[in-house]
């Protein structure tokens, strides 16, 4: 097997870079002991490495099997240039691991004074205790270290009279592992394999299904293949449905959730995808009961995150086909991050000419054939419509059913109400533009990343 981990390690750009270069690699997969990339080349104070890592999307506060995150290798080693970039990249300066040790309480106890300020300048407090008590000044032992970094913390507003015990956090479910390899390492999975524990949910596409495979929490997706198929035809569907799978086992992007692997066993044919506990964001903003909060930060910040997927996934060539793009197709990870969910795309002989939800559909594309259509100008359309979804908190024509929305949608101009109460003139700007009645004139994700980023800093 490539050993992504040495070549981290060593520092090996090149190796590193064609091997993320490949989408089917999860560059945030962890070793036997849970170590991502990122965890090796920040302990080794690869710097180029770790830019590239986030770059592509490495989860800068992943941990490993001690709970360790990035941060905390790099500033125990003493990779100044790394933490500062790390910092940058909004690293969690308090993270604790198993023993409730800081990045600063190492910085303190291998005697890097400049690494420690640099953290307590990012907020790094110099009361959190661990496990034993112990606050980072307490692991001072070089000279008058622990002084000099009192006084730099009163400069910065902190009151070195405090202690904060140790809090075990370890339960909330907070921590960020980094993923296991074998999830990117299997793509023909045997149905038998897998335990179906409990059905959450029945589309005209097929039975969706928690349960567990290898230890993971996954998603499976029975498929459908209509009333009465013929021997023939589930044959023709298994073939194809073998050689479309693994163009959705997208591991190289933090806002894409992969296709895990498939089982193709006819008359079944099953997607398994990674299980996201807080569901899909249509779930998110709409079901009774939903565990996510979405303010106006975290609005932003999911539309940012789908912005960032669709941007990847429009730089496919081929483009990945049949994904329609709208909130049941998006799912939120347990670090609240967006993803584009691969598992909802559609094979070759699923619901040819059906459409199930045309709320979120532009209108040249419900008007015209598939080959006529712009597909990335009709999934920006797409986006427009979830943000303003995200910014109103209403369902689109939630009170319509989906044929009469498609009917009014291509044929009688109805369109969403911009703007709602409370949208502001920058967001009602942008989701104009992005529903420009023109696909030509709509603009690419790239081009509304940057406007996203303005907005959320």
């Amino acid at each position: 097997m490539e050993d992504i981990f040495h070549w981290c390690r060593e520092g090996n750009g090149f190796q590193v870079r064609v091997w993320l270069d490949d989408t089917s690699h999860d560059l945030n997969q962890g070793d036997d002991h849970g170590f991502s990339p990122l965890h090796w080349a920040a302990k080794e104070g690869r710097l180029s490495i770790v830019d590239m890592l986030l770059s592509r999307g490495a989860r800068v506060n992943a941990t490993n099997m001690g709970d360790d995150t990035a941060l905390h290798l790099a500033s125990a080693h003493g990779h100044r240039d790394v933490v500062l970039h790390l910092l940058k990249n909004r690293a969690d300066v308090n993270a604790i691991n198993e023993h409730g040790n800081t990045p600063l309480h190492y910085a303190c106890f291998w005697g890097f004074t400049d690494i420690a300020e640099d953290l307590i300048k990012a907020g790094s407090s110099i009361n959190i205790s661990n496990k034993y008590g112990e606050i980072p000044l307490d692991k001072c032992k070089k000279g008058n270290m622990a002084l000099a970094l009192i006084d730099f913390a009163q400069e910065h507003g902190q009151d070195p009279s405090r202690r904060l015990n140790y809090k075990d956090t370890s339960w909330v479910g907070v921590k960020a592992r980094s993923r296991d390899a074998t999830l990117s390492r299997y793509t023909g999975i045997n149905i038998d394999d897998i335990a179906f524990e409990e059905k959450i949910a029945v589309t005209p596409s097929g039975e969706t299904w928690k349960g567990k495979w290898q230890g993971n929490e996954v998603v499976a997706k029975l498929l459908t293949f209509g009333e009465s198929p013929s021997p023939d035809f589930i044959r023709r569907c298994s073939k194809s449905f073998g050689e479309e799978f693994p163009r959705l086992r997208i591991f190289s992007h933090p806002n894409v959730n992969p296709v895990i692997g498939c089982a193709n066993s006819p008359p079944n044919l099953v997607v398994v995808s990674q299980f996201m506990r807080y569901g899909s964001l249509y779930d998110a903003l709409h079901k009774p009961g939903s565990l996510v909060s979405v303010d106006y930060y975290q609005a932003l910040k999911f539309a940012n995150d789908i912005a960032r997927g669709m941007a990847f996934l429009h730089t496919l060539d081929p483009l990945i086909p049949r994904f329609f793009l709208n909130s049941h197709h998006v799912v939120i990870d347990e670090d609240m991050t967006a993803k584009i969910n691969m598992a909802d795309a559609k094979f070759s002989f699923q619901e040819k000419n059906k459409n199930y939800h045309p709320h979120w559909i532009s209108p040249e594309a419900l008007q015209k054939k598939p080959s006529e259509i712009n597909v990335k100008a009709a999934d920006m359309w797409s986006f427009a419509i979830i943000l303003w979804e995200l910014v109103s908190k209403q369902a689109p024509f939630g009170d319509m059913n989906p044929m009469e929305v498609g009917m009014k949608i291509a044929l009688e101009d109805m369109r969403v109400s911009i703007p709602t109460p409370g949208m502001s003139v920058h967001i009602t700007r942008l989701i104009k533009i992005c529903m420009n009645e023109e696909p030509g004139k709509r603009p690419s994700f790239d081009q509304i990343i940057p406007i996203l980023d303005k907005m959320i800093h």
